[in-house]
């Protein structure tokens, strides 16, 4: 087998997401690495996994396991990092045996959805003495790294109030309640799958972590109640060969998408697995309106709002402090996961950032220009992944201790909403 001196990467769960890194890796990648062995439920789409990294010269044919088999594929293949980008829920499973067996990690965000599977990671890292890296690539957009250097600098004095509100519009947002998401149990509710990437921004900014949290959420707009109290009469299950879903604009066409028809209408077989739910049907059980107050440890105070089912895509933030503010709105292209080229996921439409002195004249702050999707994002994360690290005064690569701290706030949301207390964040985890 190919290999040398290649870092050797398995990767587990190779719907959408794991395509983001095993296509990167054969297409950008391959002079250094190799994904050698793809581990998933469904035989179906790692076949495809396969026939997409073959069309790369960097390409090749990764040896294909079942998750019964993943202690033989480590011991067969022996992989220098175990890419994690299966359900979240079932992250911590891969992540705990990976380092036990001697690997390091790289898992898609977030780490995980709740405070007892983090308490496992968290003590798994300890006794192994492996890393963990969380793919936060909102980190590395021009924006969120001009917002850091802002802050950092002084410019605005000491922060001590942040408002971040975030917009899902109709398409990217009706997503999330078509697949595996939109049951709790699978994704901690967007709370914890979508807003740690806010979050992990909110205590990159701030180089902070968050300390008590109060939250309040519900469903306000997808599901069957809501539309039938809308006055919707015409429902349907799912959309690929429904009558009742033509001229939906909330329906997914699986067949119109080669990668959508490859991966999942062709998958189906295999695992039952239906990628386009109705966005109106039962059994959703996340929310899509979400509102939360956070103190954070360096003293500020944050509110944040989701909200998914917008008329558009982005979000504006405001950081205070003793000295000015920050202000900045960014206005993102839609999307449908892996329903199209990765590179115009979330690409920027427009975006402002200025800084508003005290005592002087607003500021605008030029902006660098940078490809790629997520505000030109994630060619700047693959390279920190996979290609030759370089020195990053901002300190972007962020660690299972940043990615705990992302998936805190939502978690302890969760407790808030549950319980209809503020929820201490040192109550729910032993570092």
């Amino acid at each position: 087998m190919d290999g040398g001196a290649k870092r050797r990467y398995a990767l587990v769960g190779t719907g959408g997401r794991g395509r983001f890194f095993y296509e990167a890796l054969a297409r950008d990648f391959g002079d250094r690495a190799r994904v050698v062995a793809l581990c998933d439920l469904n035989r179906t789409r790692m076949e495809y996994a396969n026939r997409v990294m073959r069309r790369h010269p960097g390409g090749g044919e990764a040896a294909l396991y079942a998750p019964d088999r993943f202690d033989a594929m480590i011991a067969e293949q022996r992989p220098h990092t175990v890419i994690v980008t299966t359900i979240d829920r079932t992250h911590h499973r891969y992540i705990i045996r990976a380092l036990d067996l001697g690997c390091d990690v790289i898992s898609e965000k977030p780490l995980t959805i709740d405070q007892h599977r983090l308490q496992a990671i968290l003590d798994a890292v300890k006794r192994s003495g492996r890393s963990v890296r969380v793919a936060y690539n909102y980190r590395y957009s021009p924006l969120a790294t001009a917002v850091r250097r802002i802050v950092a600098g002084g410019t605005v004095g000491k922060v001590t109030a942040m408002h971040f509100e975030w917009l899902l519009d109709t398409r990217h947002g009706a997503d999330y309640f078509r697949r595996w998401h939109r049951d709790k149990r699978n994704s901690g509710g967007l709370l914890v799958h979508l807003s740690s990437h806010h979050f992990d921004l909110v205590n990159f900014w701030l180089a902070s972590a968050p300390m008590t949290v109060a939250a309040f959420g519900g469903l306000a707009f997808y599901g069957r109640a809501n539309a039938e109290e809308r006055g919707e009469t015409r429902f349907y299950a799912r959309a690929h060969g429904s009558a009742a879903a033509a001229g939906d604009p909330f329906a997914l066409d699986l067949a119109g998408s080669d990668s959508l028809r490859e991966m999942y209408l062709h998958a189906e077989h295999e695992d039952g697995y239906l990628r386009d739910q109705s966005v109106f049907g039962d059994g959703i059980s996340i929310e899509d309106t979400l509102g939360l107050l956070v103190r954070m440890r360096c003293g500020a105070v944050l509110t944040y709002s989701l909200a998914a089912y917008a008329p558009w895509e982005g979000f504006r933030l405001s950081v205070t402090g003793t000295a000015g503010r920050i202000e900045a709105h960014q206005v993102e292209t839609s999307y449908v996961s892996a329903g199209g080229e990765q590179a115009d996921e979330a690409a920027v439409a427009t975006r402002r950032l200025r800084v508003l002195p005290m005592f002087s004249d607003p500021v605008e702050v030029d902006l660098e220009e940078a490809a790629g999707a997520h505000g030109g994002a994630d060619p700047r994360i693959l390279r920190d992944l996979f290609g030759e690290r370089a020195d990053d005064p901002l300190s972007r690569a962020a660690s299972h201790v940043d990615g705990a701290n992302a998936i805190l706030t939502g978690i302890a949301g969760n407790v808030s909403m549950r319980t209809g207390r503020i929820v201490r964040v040192d109550d729910l985890i032993d570092w």
